[in-house]
């Protein structure tokens, strides 16, 4: 048993490079996209942010995941690891088609439909952070946009007679501040999730755990409320890890594709966006990093003109996030059962 529960941890740990794998544009796409800084060393620059939230934002997201959402009481290695394998599977197909999805919700939903399968709908514990979760979904991106449209207009207003040149350069110092709190709140969100996932696996093993000693012994986990300090540290690691190889399908899309951004547009969208995260953070709500950053790109374009953001391409991407739980959570379900029938626990 001990065997299998580290194998899961470490699969919710690829998941995890996979989540800043995917998810790296959405931190970097309008830096690139404006050409303030190269792509490599936007992704560096990302990671490190994502990496300094470990001591920024606390774990109330991780909570929330790990006993907010299913009854912890059903919960079992199996369950864990097809969540897990539904979210991969999901990020990697939305990956090879470059649609900017949420990892966030892939996990989500996977998490449920793996719970279900084994228990039914009982397994989901309906309530306040279900409500929050899936109001967020057109919450967060909606604040990105209001946000990044009024910041937007105000920013014309305010520079409406300065010189064009010195304002460009002057906003693509800017946009390294607002590219750097975008990546902070990114890896204080996302990376909350896996860690979540892996209390919960760990409170449902803590009967056989608790008998361990030396290194083994850190894998007890008393209740769902605590969450160990080793795996906090992992999880940003490996968030970090993954941003650092990029997707670059995805900034293709979620930088240039969207709306055409100047450093001035990417100081407003990123700026908005790392509010929008960063607030619904500190209420303990997962929410998708994706979501909200494409809302904020889409209300800075809207400044312009309505006709220079491409909604058509934005119409495909909402598609995406609707069918994200429910996809991941089949996939889940799937794997649960091919899972159960083989490890019997």
């Amino acid at each position: 048993m001990t065997g299998y529960v580290i194998a899961i941890i470490v699969v919710a740990f690829v998941f995890d490079f996979s989540n800043g794998f995917h998810d790296s544009a959405n931190s970097i796409a309008t830096i690139v996209g404006t050409r303030v800084l190269s792509p490599v060393a936007a992704v560096v620059w990302a990671a490190s942010f994502n990496f300094l939230a470990l001591f920024t934002v606390g774990t109330a997201v991780a909570k929330t995941v790990g006993s907010g959402m299913i009854d912890v009481a059903i919960v079992n290695p199996n369950v864990v690891f097809a969540a897990l394998l539904g979210a991969i599977a999901w990020n990697l197909i939305t990956w090879s088609y470059g649609i900017p999805s949420s990892s966030s919700h892939a996990l989500i939903g996977g998490y449920a439909g793996a719970a279900i399968a084994k228990s039914g709908w009982a397994a989901i514990v309906w309530g306040r952070k279900w409500i929050e979760t899936l109001a967020f979904i057109v919450v967060s991106p909606v604040v990105g946009l209001i946000v990044g449209l009024a910041l937007m207009t105000a920013i014309y207003w305010i520079f409406r007679r300065a010189n064009p040149g010195k304002t460009d350069r002057f906003f693509r110092v800017m946009q390294l501040g607002s590219s750097a709190l975008l990546s902070l709140a990114h890896g204080g969100n996302d990376a909350q999730k896996t860690m979540g996932i892996i209390v919960g696996l760990l409170v449902s093993v803590q009967a056989v755990t608790v008998h361990h000693t030396g290194l083994l012994g850190h894998l007890y986990v008393p209740n769902a409320d605590s969450v160990p300090f080793w795996v906090e540290v992992t999880a940003y690691t490996a968030m970090s890890m993954g941003t650092l190889f990029g997707g670059w399908r995805i900034v293709a899309t979620m930088g240039r594709r969207i709306t055409k951004l100047r450093p001035v547009g990417g100081f407003a969208a990123e700026t908005a966006g790392a509010m929008a995260i960063l607030g619904a953070t500190s209420l303990g709500i997962p929410v998708s990093t994706t979501h909200t950053i494409t809302g904020s790109i889409v209300g800075v374009g809207s400044t312009t003109r309505l006709s220079a953001v491409r909604w058509g391409l934005a119409r495909k991407i909402v598609w995406a996030w609707v069918i994200t739980i429910p996809a991941s959570g089949i996939m889940a379900a799937l794997a649960y059962g091919i899972l159960a029938s083989i490890i019997h626990i």
